[in-house]
């Protein structure tokens, strides 16, 4: 088999797999095909790759070759036609942002591995790859926000008098909001954390947070661990309980996100205009809309004081590790999907494999992407 690596459009610096991870690739019998300067960005050079086993070339080169192609986003610049019938794509999908290019995508005939549908269990944990990128968002928001940020984080006590800690407010406590508590501790900031998931309240203790609990939150178990749409009701009550806290903080982290709509507003305006000046906001949920009302997708503004920065693509500014976890996550993948032989073996059978597939054969195959894209 042969396994290509696409470089990323302009504006993402990570690359689908380091130099170490195209070793192990070849390991398991792997030709690898890397697209020109596709890790640059990420500091990875073509004589990196080369020095491990791999080839290069051109972009046209790299897809007639490859029998599976492996990006971090969809190559959705690309003109579909230059994909043959039968090839597989391997990437974070967004399947309800590129609904259309994935239609195009099933009318080719290609098969569409979406990272980003990997079933939540135990068994698919080592190839979770929005795991991985969100452990980043996490560190990287808090870091930010303490680059930005008019006051220190941790508490100091000198001739001077005593400075009092940081209080920060995390606004979901998923892998990114656990992470953002982590490292917001280390920092010696005080932290609240607002999830409508009872079953995270352990976890947020444990790392030194105070959990914030709204009575009457809808929780699915089917919904594989993730947040779900909430009632009416219960969103009034959040806002009142989030503005409560908010304006008595001095950063607020906001990860809240719902798989496939748009994110949950957890900041109004009239929220933010309550704020201390000198506060920032980080929203890392702004690609789907933000959980602040003012935020702006990829802008930092400031309203009355406070600092709003919209952001959610923070792995990419951390592109060594972020690339070398995409990467690792992508070998764990290839021991499910490549056989001894070192033959592409993609079994339906497989929950793994299945639960990835978003379109095959000309058909939408996962039950997640049917549900998504509202597909009978």
């Amino acid at each position: 088999m042969i396994l290509g690596i696409l470089k990323e459009s302009h504006g993402e610096n990570r690359v689908a797999m380091l130099p170490g991870e195209v070793s192990a690739a070849i390991k398991l019998g792997i030709e690898v095909i890397v697209e020109e300067n596709a890790g640059g960005r990420a500091f990875a050079f073509d004589s990196d790759f080369v020095s491990v086993g791999a080839s290069t070339g051109d972009r046209k080169k790299v897809i007639e070759k490859s029998d599976l192609l492996i990006s971090v986003n969809p190559p959705v610049d690309d003109d579909i036609t230059s994909f043959r019938k039968g090839q597989v794509i391997c990437c974070v999908l967004n399947p309800v942002e590129n609904r259309e290019w994935i239609e195009k995508a099933r009318i080719q005939g290609l098969t569409l591995l979406a990272l980003d549908l990997v079933p939540r269990t135990t068994r698919a944990q080592s190839l979770d790859i929005l795991s991985s990128m969100a452990t980043v968002t996490g560190y990287r928001a808090v870091i930010h926000a303490a680059s930005l940020l008019p006051r220190f984080f941790p508490m100091f006590m000198s001739a001077a008098g005593t400075i009092k800690p940081a209080k920060v407010l995390i606004l979901g406590a998923g892998v990114a909001g656990l992470q953002a508590l982590a490292i917001s501790r280390k920092l010696g900031a005080t932290v609240e954390v607002f999830d409508v998931r009872s079953a995270v309240k352990e976890e947020v203790k444990s790392l030194g947070g105070k959990f914030i609990e709204v009575e009457g939150a809808v929780e699915d178990t089917s919904a594989g661990g993730y947040a779900v749409e909430q009632t009416e009701e219960f969103k009034k009550k959040q806002q009142t309980m989030i503005q409560e806290h908010a304006t008595t903080a001095d950063v607020i982290i906001a990860t809240a996100q719902i798989p496939g709509k748009k994110a949950p507003l957890l900041i109004l305006k009239e929220t933010v205009m309550k704020m201390k000046p000198g506060s920032v906001i980080i929203d890392t949920a702004a690609s789907t809309g933000g959980n602040c009302e003012l935020t702006q997708n990829g802008k930092i503004i400031e309203i009355n004081g406070v600092t709003i920065v919209g952001k959610s693509d923070y792995p990419s500014d951390m592109p060594s590790d972020a690339s070398k976890m995409f990467g690792s996550n992508i070998i764990n993948l290839l021991k499910i999907i490549v056989d001894r032989e070192s033959k592409l073996i993609l079994n339906r059978d497989d929950e793994i494999t299945s639960g990835i597939m978003a379109v095959s054969d000309g058909q939408y195959i996962s039950a997640r992407i049917k549900q998504l894209l509202n597909i009978q």
